[in-house]
């Protein structure tokens, strides 16, 4: 009886240091558990269109608070600038960058799940001015139609020793190309053309705006693209359009075209190459509202639109469409417009304006809340409320921070700025409520998105992450902090160099569990 105690008491003993070291040797693979670890519960939602809807309205899906203490990841430098809102759908974020590359990132640790070098992009030198450098490629932010799982970018690529822009499909879950599209349009000089905005979905169609490189050289003309999600002949708008007119840029900061709830498409235009109100109006420096077949159906341009085009003065924001059918524009000249969004009125018939609202430009997409618009002036984030009865504007604060693009989220605007810092300001007062450094962007008009339980930024060359869960939902654990490298590194090589403690502990408890069996044995013989 006690040879046999003693032998299933080592039995045993033996079992459990058998199982405690192979738990140990789970932790030292760390790379593989970091891997194959999944994405955060509860996830918020899907960023599929430049500032989250056809709108552009920029209002995030439900979450419960940002956290910019740690990143949850940081992703490994892609291969160009980043100049597109990164988009998220379906567990992946997706970026396009100035090499014509496309990747998609996986949501839960950052790394690269695939990614499509679509061409060789545009060397900036062989181009006749502008300020991407050293390649231009892809500028636009994609855009994600969910039926269909494609993504859509605009890639500016040498095609036969020349610019060429081209419309490609790719398939979200593996990068696959499904369709491709010339986009051009016939006759231009594709060397003077720029595809800035953002991308859209429309009535079955891509639709998109072209404007010229940095500096307004050489002849081009502003246009709307709209290009069947199948493939097949564009078909556009173009401002500017009479024998010998030129410019007229539909760029809007990188924002998208508007869509309403009608389906019409509302883009900004800038200046045209019309210097004297005596001459034809050009639908430039305007707000054009144009149908799906893009069909102009109205427009509001200042009394001053042809001084304006002399001085460069471009409306360059999304338009804002207010929820009781008011619209709210701006530009360069920083005057803020009140239109009637259901009679546009022509040249000067605003309801109101707001002058020098901002100490530089406002470029680019806007966040509106109600009716308070959050514009993304160069010197820094202003609110501006309008009213309706009667019809006027407020400034409600200039915070003189950020100046990126704005979106809202957890209750607060977010804004990156040139210094490289993502901020959360006070939607009351336009104070600071948080911020965090992530890196210089490539532009001046960087802008964040939201979905799948994270807050997402690019700077020049990386995207980081910051947990931001639904309500009720438990957040990510951060696994890097920003500019580390590939997501999930910081935890794993901590898990890596606390293996041999464990060990160590296991097997310490493992043998005094075997010496106890073994005394218990010894005095069960002896009793014997």
């Amino acid at each position: 009886m006690a040879a046999r105690s003693f032998w299933f008491f080592r039995l045993i003993g033996l079992v459990a240091l058998t199982a405690l070291l192979g738990g140990a040797g789970g932790i030292r693979s760390g790379p593989a558990d970091a891997a194959s670890s999944p994405a955060p519960s509860a996830a918020s939602g899907s960023w599929t269109v430049y500032h989250d809807d056809p709108a552009g309205d920029g209002v995030a899906p439900p979450v419960s608070a940002v956290g910019t203490t740690a990143a949850v990841w940081n992703s490994p430098a892609l291969d160009g600038q980043i100049y597109g809102e990164p988009l998220v759908y379906a567990g992946r974020v997706y970026v396009a960058t100035e090499n014509d590359t496309v990747y998609a990132l996986s949501a839960a640790t950052g790394a690269v799940a695939w990614s499509a070098h679509l061409g060789q992009p545009v060397p900036s030198g062989s181009l006749p001015c502008g300020n991407i450098n050293p390649t231009v490629g892809i500028t636009g932010t994609p855009v994600i139609d969910r039926a269909r799982g494609e993504i859509f970018v605009v890639a500016d690529e040498l095609a036969g020793g020349k610019p060429a822009h081209r419309l490609v499909g790719l398939a979200t879950a593996s990068g696959r190309i499904e369709m491709t599209q010339d986009v051009d349009p016939p006759g231009a000089d594709t060397a003077a053309l720029l595809q800035r905005t953002g991308l859209t979905l429309d009535a079955g169609q891509v639709v998109f705006g072209f404007g010229g490189n940095y500096g307004d050289c050489a002849s081009y003309q502003g246009r709307v693209a709209a290009v069947p999600e199948t493939g097949g002949t564009p078909k556009y708008f173009t401002v500017d359009a009479a024998p010998g007119q030129s410019q007229g840029s539909v760029w809007m900061g990188g924002a998208a075209p508007v869509v309403d709830g009608h389906g019409d498409i509302w883009v900004s235009t800038g200046n045209g190459s019309v210097h004297s109100d005596q001459d034809a109006y050009d639908d430039s420096d305007s707000v054009l509202e144009l149908s799906p077949s893009l069909q102009l159906v109205q427009f509001f341009a200042p009394s001053t639109w042809a001084t304006d085009n002399s001085q460069d003065l471009d409306m360059t924001i999304a338009p804002a469409l207010l929820p009781d059918g008011q619209v709210v524009l701006a530009g360069k000249s920083r005057i803020v417009y009140l239109l009637n969004g259901a009679h546009l009125g022509g040249i000067g018939h605003q309801q109101a304006t707001l002058g020098s609202a901002c100490g530089d430009d406002i470029d680019g997409g806007v966040a509106v809340v109600g009716m308070t618009v959050y514009l993304p002036c160069l010197a820094g984030i202003i609110a501006v409320q309008a009213t309706s009865s009667p019809p006027g504007l407020h400034l409600l604060w200039s915070s003189g921070t950020g100046g990126g693009p704005p979106i809202t989220a957890a209750g607060l605007v977010w804004t990156m700025g040139q210094n490289g810092t993502l901020y959360g300001l006070d939607p009351a007062t336009g104070r600071i409520r948080q911020q965090v450094t992530i890196g210089a962007p490539a532009n001046h008009f960087p802008t964040p998105s939201v979905g799948d339980g994270l807050l997402v930024a690019a700077s020049a060359e990386n995207v980081t992450a910051f947990a931001a869960p639904a309500p009720g939902a438990r957040p990510a654990p951060a696994t890097a902090s920003p500019g580390q490298g590939a997501g999930g590194q910081a935890s794993v090589a901590q898990a890596s160099n606390s293996g041999p403690y464990v060990a160590a502990i296991v097997f310490v408890a493992a043998a005094v569990f075997i010496a106890i069996g073994w005394l218990v044995a010894r005095r069960l013989r002896r009793a014997r």
